[in-house]
């Protein structure tokens, strides 16, 4: 999809650092300076320093219930298991008490990641001597078969929070880069798959605009029809990926990422823009406009790909302007960012 991928996996570290605050950090700086062949590289250090600056705030722990034979009261006697004791002549207690360990259910996920990227071949030799490191502070943590992590049944709290971060970055590598081979091994895929890209992408543009133009009231907004009678019974909802509003101006931004931008529509290869989506962003449009003033436009924002037609466009509908532009992820960030910016201070 990508000619030169070197830079498009540079730019994934920008997008997640929007998408993950974390990221912007000083401590993550030296990471833009450095040369990656593939996404898996570029994650495993997001995961070392993420993980190392964990460990100074300090591993979460939680508490286990332990048993032991012990001469001195600790905890609570386990009656049965200490008259069998008394019976073979061993002046001993069989008591039971918490215990608190790091062997819980996420560090156990952080230890697999971990050591799945140590094995895996797709990485440095400096990155694996830098997880091999940390790997050995988690000696007392099980690991976890991949299969069976159940990752809508994390709950996160107050006490860790801090983790939420490393999940998401260890879910990336464990469901979207990791292959099993024929002979039961793991390797790494060396690009992200389409579907995360485009939930990565669609993330990173809302963040982008929520943290350098708040006031234009960035966020993910949900559309009313607009509908003679209110009965909206078995409508599908509307959800836009990104809302702009500047006074009486507003903007619905629909990112789209896909490896073809253009649909063919014939034999002579005719391209176009993709129908559904332009129909989606105009009802959108159309919908959110309830008093038909035309202050409110859409814009489909792909990601370029090497397709030498590329969607752009701007077009008047009914009396609103529908815009099609293209993002080129295989530039430097800076570029990225003014052509970002373009779009806010077009409708400030």
């Amino acid at each position: 999809m990508i000619k030169d991928k070197s830079i498009l996996i540079k730019n994934i570290y920008y997008m997640l650092s929007y998408v993950y605050t974390d990221l912007v950090q000083k401590d993550y700086r030296d990471i833009e300076a450095e040369e990656f062949e593939n996404v898996g590289d570029i994650l495993s250090v997001i995961l070392f320093k993420m993980v190392s600056k964990q460990m100074k705030r300090g591993i979460i722990k939680k508490y286990i219930v332990e048993q032991s034979e012990t001469e001195a009261l600790k905890g609570k006697i386990n009656i049965s298991e200490s008259i069998k004791l008394r019976t073979k002549n061993k002046n001993k207690l069989h008591c039971e008490y918490d215990r608190l360990s790091i062997n819980n259910y996420l560090n156990s996920i952080i230890k697999t990641t971990i050591k799945i990227l140590i094995l895996s071949k797709d990485i440095s030799e400096q990155n694996r001597k830098n997880l091999k490191r940390i790997m050995f502070l988690f000696s007392d943590v099980d690991l976890i078969e991949v299969e069976k992590i159940k990752w809508r049944g994390i709950a996160y709290n107050r006490n860790n929070k801090s983790y939420v971060a490393i999940i998401n970055i260890c879910y990336l590598i464990l469901n979207d880069l990791l292959i099993s081979t024929d002979d039961g091994e793991y390797r790494l895929a060396n690009f992200l798959s389409e579907k995360k890209m485009y939930s990565l992408y669609e993330k990173f543009v809302l963040k982008y605009y929520q943290k350098h133009y708040p006031n234009l009231h960035p966020r993910a907004s949900k559309i009313k029809w607009n509908l003679d009678d209110e009965v909206d019974q078995f409508l599908p909802e509307m959800k836009t990926d990104i809302t702009l509003k500047c006074r009486d101006k507003i903007l619905i931004i629909d990112t789209k990422y896909y490896e073809k931008s253009m649909q063919t529509i014939d034999m002579y290869n005719s391209r176009t823009i993709h129908s559904n989506n332009l129909y989606q962003i105009f009802t959108y449009v159309k919908n959110r406009d309830t008093d038909e003033s035309g202050n409110v436009s859409g814009l489909l924002l792909y990601a370029k790909t090497d397709e030498c037609v590329v969607p752009n466009g701007e077009y008047m509908m009914s009396g609103n302007k529908i815009m099609v532009k293209t993002l080129d992820l295989n530039k430097e960030f800076k570029f990225i960012a003014r052509s970002l910016n373009e779009i806010a201070e077009g409708l400030l």
